[in-house]
């Protein structure tokens, strides 16, 4: 727990006009100066001793109204604060709030030492931030000194990109026609998908795994295990070079494709397909398959990568693509870049970059993607790039 103690500026003015009152009363020969002067250095003593002198401690417990903020969201955050102390005699309560998260973190302090503390905070950047620690400024009733104390730890909260409502897909988009939950149950020794379980009674001689029997020592039986075939890809390309950087923090136009990742993969999610997410080196960011958990492991997830790595061939990531929506989200995208993507059969094959340069969108299309520049109106470029308006609109478009 930091403490810090001062005078205000009053306390210091008191003290300077008492010295005035001391030099005025030798030089004018004013003893009633220096009963002025002894008078202000008594108020400025007793001001510090009832500030600095009680010894103060507490506990510091908060709760946040949602898991996961949403940027541009708002949430309700109540504050437990429990002071063990003297009553006091002025107080001013403040939380301390990372500059990725704004709101009001701060008032006069109830006279109760226990007591609840309620403000909003809003989230601006995605991330994981630190809330706290809370400082308590106490001030003695005449103002002259004050004393800073910081009670609790911090707790943190995490910022995830913003989720915009998106257009539907042309309903004939899919092999899977949008169901997504293409299952295969598959029966037999030699399948590597049969997971062993228990002999129950009742179950098939028939049915009864020979070799986990003999590792284990007992019998088990085949369990028919379903399995479920993503039939929608989502790619977010991290290649550094493809985005502009703004110090430590990210461009615009990343964010907005972080943005346009999690709400695509979550669209289609609604949409009945199960999705998986990837970033260009392959690396999984999350796998929807119709788990709240999976949501939010995406969202967080989301909520700290950055543009990182250098360029990598993501056509190896289209190969095997599910018959379903492929979207690929890209920043700066070259003309020669564009003429290697390949979307590997996919019905769907989506592409959304930020800088796209001359001749990179009519290249793509010649290989059948359906492109639109992305925006901070994430929404907007979706509903542009959809195969249904590109097949009236031809090409590409660029708002």
């Amino acid at each position: 727990m930091r403490r810090r103690r001062a005078l205000t500026y009053r306390g210091a003015g008191a003290l300077i006009a008492g010295l005035a009152c001391v030099i005025a009363a030798n030089l004018l020969a004013a003893t009633i100066l220096l009963y002025v002067a002894v008078l202000l250095f008594v108020l400025v003593i007793l001001a510090a001793l009832v500030v600095h002198v009680p010894r103060r401690s507490g506990a510091v417990t908060r709760r946040i109204s949602t898991d996961l903020l949403t940027v541009g969201e708002e949430s309700k955050v109540a504050v437990r604060f429990d002071l063990r102390s003297l009553r006091i005699p002025h107080g001013i309560w403040r939380d301390h709030l990372p500059p990725a998260v704004s709101g009001n973190a701060s008032g006069e302090f109830p006279t109760d030492n226990g007591t609840h503390l309620n403000y909003s905070i809003t989230g601006i950047q995605r991330g994981i931030w630190a809330i706290g620690p809370l400082t308590l400024r106490t001030i003695d009733p005449f103002g002259f000194a004050q004393k800073e104390q910081e009670f609790g730890e911090s707790r943190t909260v995490t910022v995830v990109p913003e989720v915009v409502p998106l257009a539907p897909l042309s309903s004939n988009v899919g092999a899977a026609g949008g169901t997504a939950h293409t299952s295969s149950t598959r029966l037999g020794q030699g399948s590597d998908n049969l997971s062993p379980r228990h002999y129950v009674s009742g179950d098939s001689m028939r049915r009864i795994h020979w070799r986990a029997t003999a590792h284990r020592g007992e019998l088990m039986v085949r369990q028919e295990e379903e399995e479920s075939s993503p039939d929608a890809l989502v790619i977010l390309d991290r290649t550094a070079r493809r985005w502009a950087t703004e110090g430590a923090q990210s461009s615009p136009d990343f964010e907005a494709a972080v943005s346009a990742c999690a709400s695509v993969a979550l669209h289609l999610l609604e949409e009945g397909y199960s999705v998986n997410v990837l970033d260009s080196a392959g690396t999984v960011l999350g796998a929807l398959r119709g788990h709240e958990d999976d949501r939010d492991d995406l969202l967080v997830m989301l909520a700290h990568v950055t543009p990182q790595g250098e360029a990598h061939s993501v056509a190896s990531l289209f190969d095997n693509t599910p018959p379903g929506p492929l979207v690929f989200i890209t920043g700066s995208l070259e003309e020669e870049d564009a003429a290697l993507l390949r979307h590997g059969g996919a019905a769907a094959p989506i592409l959304l970059a930020s800088d796209p340069q001359r001749g990179a969108m009519d290249a793509a299309a010649e290989r059948g993607w359906s492109s639109a520049t992305l925006t901070d109106d994430v929404a907007a470029a979706w509903e542009d790039a959809l195969p249904a308006r590109m097949a009236t609109g031809g090409g590409h478009v660029t708002r």
